[in-house]
């Protein structure tokens, strides 16, 4: 099947991208311009047309790009058109009526370049991670991920537990043969050194999951202590509903945005105090639950805030800054039980000390991304999987028998498939290469 879509942003705009790839592209290009087949990779100016009758749609950019040089591995051919909506649809119903062409599905052109071995499962995510991106700490995650960075290091230790593996089929498959002593003892060994190397990656803080996702900050606090107005003052707009009503916000309420280059989803959450209320219960503990996940919490409190050791005691952790708002009213007294927590004093109203408090958010992020240089892990599935090779790894170094090695070669087997599914790659057939190079078999 052939597929098309308009690959630049929706919208009208002064020129819009409409990509075509699959085996009936050319006959695309022939039914929907007046010219022969260009040269490959040359812009060239065209006229498209209506095929059922002629009419011309606009006048463009024509690129060709056959197969295997083209980002599917597809032939494949852009429409660079003017970015009207008129003209984009014009464009995409005279394609969709040629035999053997339809709309192409969310991401599916990267999806057939990763099916044609284009890229690997780690650049497709950076691809749309660059897409997605909102700032500048997210675009350059997304181009180092891009480069190849993540994937050499993953196929690297990949490699690494094929040699090992490839051993132990050697011994597997031709008992009788004995391998040398060194390499026997170096089996194990090197088992351990990847399952250190990963479980070094593993205990990186989450890093690359916090710049792809955003930092979460929680807002915490009694009922009417300024929660939803420091929200509304961080968004700088009205996201949440402020009133004097206590109670007000009840379910959680995020942002996203953009601090000083670091991307932040700041969550204002519903009052904590005692109450009856069935609905504002639900809403307490969704902001304790809110609480435990968030990188950083921010609690909100008054100068004499009664509640605050009720609630404090279960959600002030080193992830915490302590808010006291409302400094405006005239008391500079503050409770006690508040004072060992070193609280910063902000008055929202008067805007009095936010420039120092967003000053002590950004010091908590530099914190957390200080080690940002040695990124390879930016999703939870990539995790996972380095988790479960661990695993493997482990149940390998707990066969220390000969007899073990059908059950010690499954572990290996295991290890190097997860490893593998991170960057969409299992191949039995490397196995047997290795074998063959290695030891001779057969010569």
């Amino acid at each position: 099947m052939t597929i098309f879509a308009l690959s630049s942003g929706p919208g009208i705009s002064g020129v819009a991208v409409i990509r075509i790839s699959g085996p009936d592209t050319k006959k695309v290009l022939k039914n929907m311009t007046f010219a022969k087949l260009p040269k490959p990779k040359v812009a060239t100016l065209s006229k498209f047309k209506n095929p059922n009758n002629n009419e011309i749609i606009d006048e463009g950019i024509l690129i060709w790009f056959p197969a295997p040089n083209s980002y599917t591995g597809e032939d494949m051919a852009e429409f660079h058109v003017h970015g009207s909506k008129a003209v984009i649809n014009a464009i995409h119903r005279s394609i969709s009526e040629i035999e053997g062409c339809r709309l192409a599905d969310p991401g599916e052109f990267t999806k057939i370049a990763f099916q044609n071995g284009k890229i690997n499962l780690l650049k497709a995510e950076s691809i749309s991670d660059l897409i997605s991106s909102e700032t500048e700490i997210q675009r350059q995650q997304a181009l180092k991920i891009m480069s190849g960075t993540s994937s050499n290091k993953f196929n690297s230790l990949r490699e690494r537990l094929l040699k090992i593996l490839s051993n132990v089929e050697a011994k597997i498959d031709f008992p009788e043969e004995d391998l040398p002593n060194e390499i026997l003892k170096n089996i194990h060994s090197e088992a351990n050194s990847i399952k250190a190397e990963i479980q070094k990656i593993l205990n990186d803080k989450k890093i690359g999951e916090i710049i792809r996702e955003g930092f979460k900050i929680a807002i915490l606090g009694p009922t009417n202590v300024g929660k939803s107005s420091l929200l509304n003052y961080l968004t700088k707009r009205n996201v949440a509903i402020v009133s004097e009503i206590a109670g007000t916000t009840r379910d959680i309420i995020e942002a996203n945005i953009n601090l000083d280059g670091y991307p932040v989803v700041v969550s204002d959450t519903a009052g904590i105090r005692e109450s009856k209320d069935e609905i504002e219960k639900k809403g307490i503990k969704l902001a304790l639950k809110k609480a435990e996940s968030a990188d950083l919490n921010l609690i909100v409190i008054e100068p004499k805030s009664v509640d605050f050791g009720h609630f404090l005691k279960d959600i002030l952790s080193k992830n915490s800054i302590v808010v006291v708002n409302k400094m405006d009213k005239g008391n500079e007294e503050i409770n006690n039980e508040i004072k060992k927590y070193d609280p910063i004093k902000i008055s929202i109203k008067e805007k009095k000390n936010l420039d120092k408090l967003i000053e002590l958010i950004k010091k908590n992020l530099e914190k957390k991304l200080v080690s940002s240089e040695d990124i390879f892990i930016t999703r939870q599935r990539h995790r996972t999987n380095l988790e479960k090779c661990v695993k493997s790894l482990k149940n390998f170094e707990a066969k220390n028998s000969i007899k073990d090695f059908d059950k010690a070669a499954e572990d290996l087997r295991l290890a190097t498939r997860y490893l593998g599914t991170i960057v969409g790659k299992v191949d039995v057939e490397e196995i047997l290469g290795s074998i063959f190079n290695d030891f001779c078999i057969g010569k």
